[in-house]
């Protein structure tokens, strides 16, 4: 999985837990502190948006393989978003006046309460949610680390190796060196044996045939006289 597109997954999981814990928060609010907490959430929600348009990008500037799994992950956020923004406006507009609370309190007070209730169940869930999501990014991400790591780790295991074959390579190639060397010493005092055996040849020869003529020339005289 792409790392971009982890660190924005970890913003935005980030982001929707707190803003559910917001929403929560503002339900229970009245007045100006009421309008605070609203003007916080809204935006959170922004910025959430921004997260969401830059998973966007980034997941379809990726591979085909990896796209279609990061899409439909997107699909996921943008309805939790869309959730979000369903319950703020819920909670901007329920800033009814007190007559059309009391006419509400009195028409059904515990159908009101009731769906209450449901809402806070529902913002739970979404919290529950969002965090579950955050914990998955933040192992997801612990994972590559650790991938990263033990490739690191490969990596300068194999660099310690090419470098000590290297060393041997050279080693190997000095001795050859040497070796050649020796060969062409070698091989220099073997030509000058062979010239001096050359040179020997010509002179045992030539004195062989100094002796043959003497011989000849001795038994010449013998028998000339």
């Amino acid at each position: 999985m792409s790392e971009v597109f982890q660190g924005y997954e970890r913003q935005y999981c980030e982001i929707s837990a707190s803003l559910s814990r917001k929403c929560t928060s503002a339900a229970h609010l009245d007045g100006e502190q009421k309008k605070q907490k609203i003007t916080e959430i809204k935006s959170g929600v922004e910025d959430a948006e921004g997260l969401i348009r830059k998973m966007d990008l980034e997941a379809r500037s990726l591979q085909p393989s990896v796209k279609a799994g990061l899409l439909a992950k997107l699909r996921e956020y943008k309805s939790d978003l869309n959730n979000l923004k369903a319950e703020v406006k819920r909670i901007t507009s329920a800033n009814l006046n007190k007559a059309t609370r009391e006419e509400l309190l009195e028409s059904g007070m515990a159908d009101t309460l009731a769906f209450n209730v449901q809402v806070s169940a529902d913002q739970k869930g979404r919290l529950i949610m969002s965090t579950d999501r955050l914990n998955q990014s933040s192992e997801r991400i612990k994972e590559s680390r650790r991938t990263m790591l033990e490739t690191e780790e490969l990596g300068v295991s194999i660099l310690q190796d090419l470098h000590q074959q290297r060393q041997s390579l050279l080693h190997a190639h000095n001795t050859l060196h040497g070796v050649d060397d020796n060969i062409g010493k070698s091989r220099k005092i073997l030509t000058a044996m062979s010239k001096r055996l050359d040179r020997n040849k010509w002179i045992i020869g030539s004195v062989i045939i100094a002796l043959v003529l003497a011989i000849l020339l001795i038994l010449y005289f013998k028998l000339t006289h």
